[in-house]
């Protein structure tokens, strides 16, 4: 079990009401609360809610419409993130119980002081290298649209600016990152048809691709909700149509592509985790058409060449920069 969770039912007295987890990990804390309810943005985690605790978790970037009693929040990796969710449920709690629960590599102890506009925050527990916090809600804030919290950057593109925007929790928040920097420099002789942005986050690729190449059928799929919002109000910004989902990975994508674009994501939260990527190049063929071809930008420090050479196909580098790689390969 995830350790905040641990935590969290050391003091399960605390929580025996109609409780929301707030971005609550994929493990048997719904079985240990039966009057508790989650709220999640991970397709992934989602999916394994779902399947052992049936409609007792919701997924998206909106607060669930059902009453709660008091919440908890599982503090995410990004701090104006945060902001948002302990507003959200603040908003609806006057008088009530909100709880920050994290771990201290994460920086709990730090984001407990977000606490401090609801009323005066208190460490309930320190255990499992996590800590919980409690605050009683002294005035409901006003809710924040979600919309309003979203940060928006243009860049110059040879088709004309192209409007980016970002949502609290996004990867690279308000600005380019130096990776889908390289790959956008890179866009040229893209295969005609279908192509997919995996792991789109806000959308930077998918809309470039859709500027450049407009006859192109365009899906762009997350395993955030988040991201896909971010994706969708990108689209929307610049005038482009294209189908956005959410799902766990490269499986939730559709079939017969001619190409996938991807500045794969590494990182979990404060983990490392390298699983999305590696099931993307084992699986990318599976999904391609004959001759359709996977271009992906990754640090160069991870030696994906092999694995793309092992269940794709010959793997070329295309580019190299700032310490990054572009990889582009075809199914023969």
């Amino acid at each position: 079990m995830d350790p905040r969770s641990e935590v969290l039912l050391r003091q399960a007295d605390l929580f025996q009401g109609s409780v929301l987890l707030v971005g609550l990990p994929a493990d048997d804390l719904l079985g240990r609360l039966p009057d508790a309810h989650g709220w999640c943005w991970h397709a992934g985690d989602q999916a394994a809610l779902e399947a052992r605790f049936p409609g007792r978790c919701h997924f998206g970037v909106e607060a669930p419409q059902r009453g709660f009693d008091s919440a908890v929040v599982f503090l995410p990796k990004a701090k104006d993130l945060t902001d948002y969710l302990l507003n959200a449920v603040a908003a609806r709690l006057a008088g009530r119980e909100v709880y920050l629960v994290g771990e201290k590599r994460a920086g709990i102890e730090g984001a407990s002081k977000q606490l401090n506009p609801f009323g005066k925050p208190r460490k309930l527990d320190s255990a499992r290298h996590c800590q919980l916090w409690q605050v009683t809600v002294a005035t409901a804030p006003e809710a924040k649209p979600l919309q309003s919290l979203a940060q928006t950057y243009e860049l110059p593109l040879a088709e004309g600016p192209l409007k980016v925007v970002s949502l609290p929790g996004v990867f690279s928040h308000g600005r380019l990152d130096r990776g889908t920097a390289l790959l956008l420099e890179h866009l040229d002789k893209l295969p005609s048809g279908h192509v997919l942005d995996f792991g789109c986050g806000a959308g930077v690729l998918g809309a470039a691709i859709k500027r450049r190449y407009p006859h192109n059928t365009l899906t762009l799929l997350d395993v955030d909700a988040f991201a896909a919002a971010s994706s969708r109000l990108t689209l929307a910004a610049n005038g482009l149509e294209a189908e956005v989902l959410t799902g766990d990975g490269i499986d939730a994508a559709p079939m017969g592509l001619n190409a996938i674009l991807s500045n794969p994501p590494f990182h979990t939260g404060v983990h490392t985790d390298y699983q999305a990527t590696e099931n993307l190049l084992v699986k990318a063929g599976k999904h391609l058409k004959n001759g359709g071809e996977l271009r992906l930008v990754a640090n160069s420090f991870l030696k994906y060449q092999p694995l793309i050479e092992e269940h794709l196909g010959s793997c070329a580098i295309k580019a190299e920069g700032q310490g990054f790689r572009i990889y582009q390969a075809k199914r023969g």
